[in-house]
């Protein structure tokens, strides 16, 4: 019995699916709008500013020592074209970036940090195997990493499969990410031997099921783009579930990072409908909310991708960018079953206290409660049929709790009424003094309207 209620609860688990919403900030090159790229400053920096790791890139000099740089050639930031596979590390060295630091090697990169435990690092091998068959460069790193012991501080990328492949072979416990530009790099053979894989931003864009692939393929997803601080494409980068970004902007991605990294989000995959009188704009993210130009209004019908709890709000992701507040979708309510309370306003019933709420939910209690003898106007709905809440201008209120009042009593709204299950309609409606029983069409009573009458007169 203790062994089936378990499967049963991992199976509920796996339905419900809540995704980790956390990723990483990786600091391109350091933080390299601040500084020079690839500096000891600009690492500083971006760790200062929140990034997890620092991603830099290794040259192999003329005797074999992995020099810290994007370029073979330096000229473009020390401003003397020497190449560094063509000179030796001493002679490199000696040169200076324009904020007085000089070239470094790994080894002095590793000295540097070696007694800072929560500097971490992506190292990114700059190889051709085309021209270089040795793996000379890949030996060289693995023999610094396992000196200053950085296994667990490392991860490798590289657009060389082969690069990644010798790495998998030389520090097999050390994760090694794929970069890609083109979907065609990406196969089955290259996935064995990495842990991740490093998209462009384009190509997520150009083929959005990629990240779900992946995931479902046990990889992580990292992306990459010619950073910048535009708002539009940080919300969509944290809209789509990925693990980790390489940013100029370290700074920008922690803020986004921590916005996001207290939220919990569940896919959901199912039509609703929004309840709220008034039309909503859509955001294009809950985190650090922009709004969007679109907006839906009462009764419009939605697809709900997923649901993103930020703190005490429930969002509900429409969309790529399409974010709206959950409080008036419903995924039960719709016209037919709210139609015949439409044009009503509620009041509290005598010698109760009706408890007004934040959102639709009884975590939310306001610590107020609805006055007595006054009329409320409704602003939208929420909930099931069977726990129907209602929106007043002091907050949410639970239908069960209060009574319609001004209720629509003519034969259209009456007739709704009726239609509705007995197990969810409500019956708490205040009585009007009625002068007229009769259908002005036929000059007959309405029986049905009688005896409704008579029923709550006697109630």
């Amino acid at each position: 019995m203790k062994l089936k209620k378990c499967l049963n609860w991992g199976l509920f688990l796996s339905l419900i699916f809540i995704i980790n919403c956390g990723f990483l900030v990786v600091g391109h090159r350091g933080d390299p709008t601040k500084y020079p790229e690839e500096t000891i400053q600009s690492d500083n920096s971006a760790f200062d500013s929140g990034a997890d790791y620092v991603e830099l890139d290794l040259h192999l000099s003329k005797d074999n020592i992995a020099v810290v740089s994007h370029d073979d050639d330096l000229g473009r930031m020390v401003g003397t074209n020497a190449i560094v596979s063509q000179n030796t590390f001493e002679t490199l060295s000696k040169l200076q970036y324009s904020n007085g630091e000089h070239v470094i090697s790994l080894n002095q990169l590793f000295e540097y940090y070696k007694d800072k435990p929560n500097t971490k690092f992506i190292l990114e091998t700059k190889v051709d195997h085309g021209v270089n068959k040795s793996n000379n460069l890949e030996k060289v790193i693995a023999s610094s990493i396992k000196k200053y012991h950085m296994e667990n501080r490392v991860m490798i990328h590289s657009f060389s499969a082969k690069s990644l492949y010798y790495f998998s072979q030389l520090l097999p416990n050390v994760e090694r990410i794929f970069i890609v530009g083109s979907l065609k790099r990406i196969n089955y053979d290259t996935l064995q031997y990495v842990n991740a894989v490093n998209v462009s931003s384009d190509l997520i864009k150009k083929y959005p099921e990629l990240v779900k692939w992946l995931h479902g393929s046990d990889k992580k997803i990292f992306v990459w783009a010619e950073m910048d601080e535009s708002p539009k494409l940080w919300n969509w980068l944290i809209n789509n579930n990925i693990d980790g970004v390489v940013t100029n902007f370290p700074a920008t991605g922690f803020k986004y990072k921590v916005a996001k990294e207290g939220s919990k989000q569940v896919e959901i995959n199912k039509d609703a409908t929004y309840l709220g009188f008034n039309q909503a704009k859509t955001i294009m993210n809950p985190y650090q909310p922009v709004t969007n130009k679109a907006k839906i209004s009462f009764l419009e019908n939605v697809h709900v991708l997923k649901s993103v709890q930020v703190g005490n709000q429930l969002y509900y992701q429409l969309g790529g960018n399409s974010f709206v507040k959950a409080d008036y979708i419903s995924f039960d309510l719709n016209y037919d079953n709210l139609n015949p309370y439409f044009n009503s306003q509620i009041k509290t019933p005598s010698h109760t206290k009706v408890k007004v709420y934040l959102s639709p939910n009884h975590l939310t209690y306001l610590h107020k409660h609805l006055r007595f003898n006054q009329n409320y106007k409704i602003y939208g709905f929420s909930g099931t049929s069977k726990n129907l809440w209602i929106k007043t201008n002091l907050g949410w209120v639970q239908a069960r709790e209060i009574l319609f009042t001004n209720f629509p009593i003519n034969s259209f709204a009456f007739s709704r009424y009726q239609l509705l299950d007995a197990n969810t309609r409500y019956s708490n409606i205040e009585l009007l003094t009625f002068t007229i029983l009769r259908d002005p069409y036929t000059q007959q009573f309405n029986p049905n309207l009688k005896s409704f009458l008579n029923h709550k007169a006697l109630s």
